[in-house]
Order: structure tokens, then sequence, then C-alpha cells
């Protein structure tokens, strides 16, 4: 079957916003038929034959019932009908331009996350519960933005893939327990799998931020060969050094550890190879102060949504009922 379009002038026809009030359209028809209860006996009494007032009834019932004035009287309670239902024109469609990036979070959750030595308001916290927190607003100030996340400790686990719904991945973040992918890190299998989730975006829009307390030792690939795999398909790594100087607590004074547990170096070399930048977070004020930086390097200009307008047509219809009833009452006696 073929679809045939309307008429150019009726295209306003094409969408309703309150269709269900078309249904008045036969409502002056039941009312003139509802039956109506008239007098008990005869309201009046006249002198002369009834049989020539019986006439002249049935002979006013002879005339055309749908004389000029009533047949514009209807027409002018269709085109109010009309119009009551609000009819409505779909515009061209209207791309909006909008700020968006393309990111994959991975974020470790190796056996040293469980750390205590965040503060997290007035409380001592684990990193990973710091790092939760700090990610959870990160992407809660990620409108229009399209982000996947995924975890790594011996292997890496994509959650979920890279998408606009950012509560999902809120969601997640948020469930996911330490231990889920084992207790060392892969920092290079973590970045191997973000490239290969990031190699289906546009190239110039593919950016993984990595998050990890350690140094490589586990997984498949070294960082710095799955760096260079990121550079040939235009990955830019930026790398997060997240957690304290580690050591132990001793009537809780804190006693520093004699090296930094976290390999920045390597971290460095990534970032550089890649065309990222490298980072380091002791707390959890220094990390929401780099997420406040990565929102100034990496925004991106991408279409947003299309959208049609409504374009509201009904004053054409409420016109047109106006005029018509306007000509009905001017219009002779003898034509309504």
């Amino acid at each position: 079957m073929i679809a045939v379009a309307p008429p150019s002038w009726l295209s306003w026809l094409d969408t309703l916003a309150w269709p269900w009030l078309l249904l008045a359209l036969p409502l002056p028809l039941l009312m003139r038929l509802w039956p109506q209860r008239g007098p008990e006996g005869p309201a009046l009494r006249v002198p002369y034959a009834v049989t020539e007032l019986t006439a002249l009834g049935h002979a006013g019932l002879r005339l055309p019932l749908l004389r000029p004035g009533r047949l514009l009287l209807w027409l002018a309670w269709i085109s109010l009908c009309v119009a009551a239902a609000r009819p409505q024109q779909l515009g061209e469609p209207i791309v909006p331009p909008q700020q968006g990036r393309q990111l994959m979070l991975a974020v470790d959750f190796s056996g040293s996350m469980s750390e205590p030595d965040m503060q997290l308001g007035p409380q001592i916290v684990q990193r990973v519960q710091a790092a939760k927190a700090v990610l959870a607003d990160f992407l809660d100030r990620r409108a229009g933005d399209r982000v996947g996340l995924l975890i790594f400790g011996d292997r890496a686990y994509t959650l979920t893939p890279i998408t606009v719904d950012l509560a999902t991945v809120r969601s997640q973040l948020t469930d996911s327990e330490l231990g889920l992918a084992g207790n060392n890190t892969a920092i290079g299998d973590a970045i191997a799998l973000a490239v290969k989730r990031l190699r289906e975006q546009p190239e110039g829009q593919r950016v993984l931020i990595l998050l990890t307390d350690g140094v490589n030792n586990a997984g498949v690939l070294t960082p710095l060969r799955a760096a260079e795999l990121a550079r040939a398909e235009g990955v830019r790594v930026y790398t997060i050094g997240f957690g304290g100087e580690g050591g132990l607590s001793l009537f809780g004074v804190k006693i520093a550890a004699g090296e930094d547990p976290v390999d920045e170096a390597t971290l460095q070399k990534i970032a550089s190879l890649t065309g990222g930048r490298a980072f380091r977070a002791r707390d959890t004020d220094q990390l929401a102060s780099i997420y406040a930086e990565l929102d100034r390097l990496e925004p991106i200009a991408v279409p947003g949504e299309a959208v049609r307008p409504h374009i509201e047509r009904y004053p054409w219809p409420l016109a047109l009922s106006l005029l018509l009833g306007a000509l009905a009452w001017l219009m002779p006696r003898r034509w309504r």
C-alpha cells in the first residue's frame, strides 16, 4: 500500500495535542434530538380551526434542513472543535550544539585500595570509598557526555559500555566491591581493554582516565606496551596515581613508608606516549581538583539530540470559526 501525503495546506493537522475534544463534534445534533418535555395541557387556545395550525406546522417541515445559515453554523462549530483539539505542525529538525566527551573510566579495584588512609569529611575511609565518592560527583557533572566504566585487578572487566545513561554507570560503580576483579593490579590489561572499547568512537574523541594506587604486577601486557597500542588507536590516556604514602599507624600517628607505593614514573610515561597528562592525588581534595582540571582539558563539540519543535496552528481554525459565525449572524433572516 502506498501512503499518500496530505496536501501542504493541511500539514498542520499532522498532530493534535488534545484529539479527544473532537468527540464534541456531534454535540449540537445530540442536543437537537434530545427529547424535550413539554407542558401537560394545551399552552394556547386559538379561536380558528386546529387543522389550519397543523397544516402550517407540516408546511414548515418541508423547508430544507440545511439552510445556508445553518450550514455556516455547522462549519463554524467543526472549526471550533478542531481549534480546541490544538492542531500542531512539526517544525524542521533542530540539532542544538553542546559540549560533550567520550570517556572511559578505568578504576583500580585491587586489594591495596582497601587501605584506610583517605579522609572523607570527618572520617578516615578506605581508598576505594573515597574514589567512589569523588567519581560519583564527577559523573553528576557529566551532562552531555558519554561515559563507560571498567574495573581492574588481576584482570580487567567492563562494567558498562560507553553510554549516556550516567545513572547506570554511577550505580555500577557504587555497587562494585573490592576483590571482584582480584587483588593484584593489571594496569596494562586495563588500558588494552579500554582501547578496544574506545576503538568504535570517532577519532579525536577517544579518552581514557585511569585511576590506580599501585604498581603493575599482573596481566598479560605491560603498561608501556598497552600505551603504545593506545597511541596507535588515537586514545589519549590521563593517569591518576591515587593514595596516601602508605605505612603504618601507631597510636593514631601515621608513620610514612619508605617509598611511594604508586609507580608515578610509569604513569607519567603512559600519559606522555598517548598525549595525555599524569596526575598525583594523595587525598580526596587533590582528586576532586584533578577531575575539575579534566573538565577543562577534554571539551569536545558534538551535536546534540535532534528535536522537532511543535508549532501551534489552532489560531487558523479558530479564526475560521469566528468568521463563519459572523457570516451566519449577518445573513438575512430567511436564510437562517
